[in-house]
């Protein structure tokens, strides 16, 4: 499981491996404070792996202008790693800003908006629209609000 949280403490992403079994709850302490946040479930790509813990605070400036890379199975760039063949990148965009992704070969992707509204090659999404993506090579993203995407490159 991999939470990101936009706005709580900006950047935070958490990875939780359950593996052979855990116990866990979100919740937020604040009484006047709301909490954003995305709960991503990714199958493992094996059984019975130990459970483990794994926390990252990944700095705006670092997704302004290009894609960062918050998750992966090898924990490059300093990611943090998943049992998948899955690469999470995310992204800080302001109005007009465009962004390009291109997909490798035989690969999917899935695009997220975790805040304000985007254009993914030419369609409209709006924060807490996904879409699923496949026989495409390259993803524009253009930005018509400041926003934060999350990009799930596939197998």
């Amino acid at each position: 499981m991999i939470t990101v949280r936009p706005s709580a403490e900006r950047g935070e992403v958490q990875r939780i491996s359950a593996g052979t079994g855990i116990a866990h709850s979100e919740f937020n302490p604040s009484t006047d404070e709301s909490v954003h946040l995305l709960q991503i479930w990714i199958l493992p790509d094996q059984q019975g792996v130990t459970p483990c813990y794994e926390e990252k605070v990944f700095a705006p400036e670092s997704k302004q202008g290009q894609w960062r890379r918050i998750a992966s199975p090898t924990g490059q760039d300093g990611a943090v790693t998943i049992n998948q063949d899955v690469e999470l990148y995310a992204t800080l965009l302001t109005p007009g800003e465009t962004r390009s992704f291109e997909l490798r070969s035989q690969r999917y992707a899935w695009v997220q908006v975790a805040q304000g509204n985007v254009s993914l090659n030419g369609r409209s999404l709006e924060m807490g629209d996904g879409a699923a993506v496949s026989d495409e090579t390259l993803l524009e993203l253009t930005a018509h609000s400041d926003a934060e995407v999350l990009l799930f490159d596939l197998a």
